[in-house]
């Protein structure tokens, strides 16, 4: 994974006279920039090809290579490090020209150093930003799976070493958990890696169906059993033959239903609503829920021989809070999938976003994280998200804590509050930041908003 970068960054200066590259010199300095000055574009290409540089600042007007022929030719070997422009006063054509040649931003001779570092400064949050998205993106793509479950957390290292263990295993597994958490992934990465995957993976939601119409669901009925049963209708037993049956929140199952699926289980044989014989079949059962089904029993609201029938091994799905160093790689994962599906560039999110994702407590999970993610891909302006793509909910969200939990960081994404407590940096677990870039004073804010107006 790429280092950490330094808390001040480097800049790279290039101008003929010696005069003003003293000048700049000092003065970024004194602006905890680290400046590196030469003098030709020939010197700068070398320079290049030698160090990593944060920023490019050049002049337009040198012999030899000119700064728009420089630009060029950093752009194409470098796209990643931002060129700042110095231009004469009145030659707004010739600093077009170098935003054309793919120059970052432009800056006006006498030059007003303010101005300068604040430029400067933006242009290294931006390259920090994009190599942060970059990182987070190559995150996502090491980070540890299990057919469509991610996560690198020490929760998730454990669940997927339990869905190992249990997946070619015939026995019967109840899946718990609280809701959004991803219980219905599990038991399809759990059929993914069975002797059955070839075989069909059939869900039924027992919460979402009446009892009578349940029961003709799960096994079916012949033709006129009832009204509107104008036809004979294979169960999803039938249905499943040879594959997985997976009975998604079995706790909401009517008591008169338990009795009716426990008898299916133990005898592997369902008989079709109105008819006449049995019919055996051959399936693998996985039961979730987000309840806890002991105590049901003990209030009798579930009967105890199917809860012993269905909960022969059980496997318990964390929450989004118990594995937050999931949460950023989650969120680009979500990104990713809803901007390629919006067809919209968005290819990350900003510190202060990252802040509140982490520091949010997750009440919904995954499903909460991914319904958030595809609602602000969808109503952000930017190539990133940022607060106010956020639901009031999480902006105006509160708390004292921020757990972020992790293994390696070389495949796990860290965001570490900054010393000056105003953003998020991506970093290694060793690694130390500063706040970046300097926040400018008003005067200097309405110099750069004329300065851009003037621009456009």
């Amino acid at each position: 994974m790429t280092p950490i970068l330094p808390a001040k960054p480097s800049v790279l200066v290039i101008d003929d006279e010696q005069s003003m590259r003293d000048l700049l010199q000092t003065d970024l300095r004194l602006r905890d920039f680290v400046p590196c000055c030469v003098a030709s574009a020939k010197e700068a290409l070398e320079a290049v090809a030698q160090r990593d540089f944060e920023v490019v600042l050049t002049d337009l007007k040198m012999p030899g290579i000119d700064g728009i022929q420089l630009c060029s030719r950093l752009v194409a070997s470098r796209p990643d490090v931002p060129v700042v422009v110095m231009t004469a006063f009145g030659s707004l054509e010739t600093a077009i020209a170098a935003i054309r040649a793919g120059a970052y931003d432009f800056v006006t001779k006498p030059i007003e150093m303010e101005l300068l570092a604040m430029i400067l400064g933006r242009a290294v949050e931006r390259r920090r930003l994009q190599q942060q998205v970059r990182q987070l993106s190559e995150a996502v793509r090491q980070s540890a799976r299990f057919e469509d479950l991610l996560g690198d957390s020490a929760a998730m290292q454990k669940l997927y070493a339990q869905l190992s263990q249990v997946a070619n295993s015939e026995a019967t597994v109840l899946i718990s958990g609280e809701s959004g958490t991803g219980k219905e992934l599990v038991a399809k990465a759990l059929h993914l890696r069975s002797r059955r995957r070839a075989k069909p993976f059939v869900a039924v939601n027992c919460a979402a169906l009446p009892d009578t119409l349940l029961e003709s669901e799960l096994f079916g009925h012949v033709k006129g059993a009832f009204t509107d049963a104008r036809a004979e209708r294979r169960g999803l037993f039938v249905q499943a033959e040879g594959g997985t049956l997976f009975l998604d929140e079995i706790g909401e199952m009517p008591l008169p239903m338990q009795a009716k699926l426990l008898r299916a289980l133990e005898e592997n044989k369902v008989r079709p609503i109105g008819g006449e014989g049995e019919i055996e079949f051959d399936v693998r059962i996985l039961a979730a829920t987000n309840r806890d089904l002991e105590t049901a029993v003990e209030e009798g609201r579930f009967r105890q021989d199917l809860f012993f029938r269905v909960n022969v091994i059980q496997l318990s799905v964390p929450p989004l809070r118990a594995r937050s160093a999931d949460t950023l790689l989650l969120a680009q994962h979500f990104i990713e999938t809803y901007a390629a599906r919006a067809q919209k560039r968005v290819v990350g999110l900003s510190d202060p976003v990252a802040e509140k994702l982490l520091l949010y407590s997750w009440p919904g999970n995954v499903r909460e994280l991914r319904n958030i993610v595809e609602r602000a891909v969808a109503l952000t302006r930017h190539d990133k998200l940022t607060i106010d793509d956020l639901p009031e909910r999480i902006r105006e969200f509160r708390d004292s804590r921020v757990v972020i939990a992790g293994n390696d960081p070389r495949n796990s994404p860290r965001w570490r509050k900054s010393s000056g407590g105003t953003s998020f940096m991506f970093c290694n677990a060793s690694a130390t930041t500063a706040p970046w870039p300097p926040k400018p004073s008003a005067s200097t804010a309405k110099r750069s908003t004329a300065n851009s107006a003037n621009t456009a």
